[in-house]
């Protein structure tokens, strides 16, 4: 036993740095998946999805665009402004409405009044469900919760002629975080 105390056998130097340094790596390696995984599970994200949309121009005089957002993110998020063709909506041409319901049927055209109001009631149906719409106002930055839908009509957007009748354009909304662009083609409303 007192040779065993004794001996000068061990391990080198070499051997036992490179188990330090196997041994840290790890950890740090543990460390760092532990904390990927926590901020990962914990950040919900904004995410939204764009259906139903529209553009109409009634031949003459006024068009007027549709379209149905749903937030499907794990969080609120903020509308800062919406975009067809690229050129901004006036707030007060854009009309909404903030539902829970599953809205399945397409989104029908209303003819837009001559002083920008959407329709006389500012009420639209769609499926059996009537829906009341108010009108935006400027500087408003429109907010919808997580899980919620909103269907959203644009009187009068800027840029859209009766030749566009039959051409694909963009719409896009522009959120605190992001951008959202769906293509649709002009129809004609008559």
């Amino acid at each position: 036993m007192k040779s065993l105390l004794k001996s000068k056998k061990g391990l080198s130097t070499v051997v036992t740095t490179l188990i330090i340094l196997v041994v840290s790596v790890l950890l740090a390696t543990v460390v760092t998946f532990y904390a990927i995984n926590v901020t990962t599970t914990r950040v919900q994200e904004e995410s939204l999805q764009m259906f139903k949309q529209h553009i109409w121009h009634n031949g003459t005089t006024h068009s007027e665009g549709a379209f149905l957002v749903i937030n499907t993110g794990g969080r609120d998020f903020v509308l800062d402004k919406i975009a067809v063709r690229g050129q901004e909506s006036n707030w007060t041409n854009i009309w909404y409405s903030k539902t829970t319901n599953s809205i399945s049927a397409d989104l029908p055209y209303v003819t837009p009044e001559t002083d920008g109001t959407l329709n006389g009631t500012d009420m639209v149906t769609v499926s059996a469900n009537t829906y009341n719409f108010t009108r935006g106002s400027v500087g408003e930055d429109l907010i919808l919760k997580s899980g919620w839908s909103m269907i959203v009509y644009l009187t009068y957007p800027d840029s859209v002629s009766v030749s566009d009748i039959g051409v694909t354009i963009g719409i896009t909304i522009h959120t605190a975080t992001a951008q959202y662009y769906k293509e649709t083609n002009v129809e004609a409303s008559v």
